[in-house]
């Protein structure tokens, strides 16, 4: 099993829902978070004073998949999130040394 976390940009959220769910993943974990990269930021103009924003507004998406899936989770969620603009995100995949279902006591891929 790996864990599959995605940071991408909010706008894209129902994209790459809607991807993910094409291709028959069940659920995820969706965070707001804030972060930057090598876009560092922009500045803004309120009132007419300048405010530098450091961090951006992302989406993180969490999944734990099968390692037969894996491929096809990451190239839904790479083509959906793609803009070709910087900060598209990242995608980081890791492995799993199990999963259990608390409600049932299932574990390993069952609990998936």
């Amino acid at each position: 099993m790996k864990k599959i976390e995605a940071i991408i940009k909010p706008f894209k959220l129902d994209d790459v829902r809607d991807a993910l769910q094409e291709i028959g993943v069940q659920g995820m974990t969706i965070i707001e978070a804030k972060g930057f990269g090598r876009q560092k930021g922009h500045s803004e103009l309120y009132r007419g004073a300048e405010y530098v924003i450091d961090f951006l507004p992302k989406i993180k998406i969490e999944l734990v998949a099968p390692d037969a899936r894996v491929d096809a989770i990451v190239e839904a969620i790479q083509t959906a999130a793609h803009t070709g603009r910087i900060g598209d995100g990242k995608i980081f995949v890791t492995p799993v040394e199990t999963a259990i279902r608390i409600r049932t006591g299932e574990s390993g891929e069952n609990a998936l």
